[in-house]
């Protein structure tokens, strides 16, 4: 039993070369890794600015609707804080 053990170990040269190549696989791994995590924010930041663009361009074509929507939503925050500041007393 022990005899089959010793005769799958690797040489030190073996185990050496085995250690480089998981190395290179898990430094290959982490650098597309990096790369993809680069451009996905890369097209959040494209997306959140055309946003801002599209929001920019409805507030001039439609200035009191604007004016109305953030009036609105102001209530709706205020009437909502409001409410869970009073139903945990």
């Amino acid at each position: 039993m022990q005899a089959d053990v010793l005769k799958n170990m690797p040489t030190p040269d073996e185990a050496r070369r085995q250690v480089s190549k998981v190395r290179s696989i898990v430094s290959e791994a982490v650098g597309d890794s990096i790369r993809s995590a680069g451009r996905a924010i890369k097209h959040g930041r494209l997306a959140a600015e055309d946003l801002i663009d599209e929001a920019e361009h409805t507030v001039k074509q439609q200035p009191l609707g604007s004016v109305g929507v953030a009036f609105a939503s102001g209530m709706l925050a205020g009437a909502l804080i409001t409410w869970i500041g009073f139903s945990r007393r």
